[in-house]
């Protein structure tokens, strides 16, 4: 089984309705097992955030994601793996994680995920 074949979970911010609209526009991209990737809302699971080790003031700022195996990815290393699972994004993740874009859309993912926190009174601390 290749590691785009076994299952994830994704940790959203389900009070995000920019992430509730990513989450469903890559469902509908994904032709794949729905059972494959499970969607967690972080919306006040702290304790269980930080019993996975997440932080979850990091996980308001940050896409996290966990594979198969428990380990946690975050940020654009998450978008990568998510993106890889479906046939339509595997270009994308392929341009994301070049050495000279990858700083530069993680520099302009943190501007944008900031000031969307900041305009709803959300940004922690």
């Amino acid at each position: 089984m290749s590691q785009g074949d076994q299952p994830i979970k994704v940790f959203y911010d389900g009070a995000c309705p920019r992430c509730v609209q990513d989450r469903r526009n890559y469902e509908q991209l994904d032709s794949g097992d729905p059972e494959q990737v499970c969607w967690v809302d972080i919306t006040d699971r702290e304790a269980e955030l930080e019993r996975l080790g997440i932080d979850p003031n990091k996980a308001l700022t940050e896409l996290h994601l966990m594979t198969a195996d428990g380990r946690i990815l975050s940020e654009l290393d998450a978008y990568i793996v998510l993106m890889r699972r479906v046939r339509w994004l595997k270009p994308m993740a392929w341009l994301i994680g070049l050495p000279g874009i990858r700083p530069l859309l993680s520099r302009g993912y943190r501007y944008t995920v900031t000031r969307r926190l900041q305009r709803s009174g959300r940004l922690p601390e």
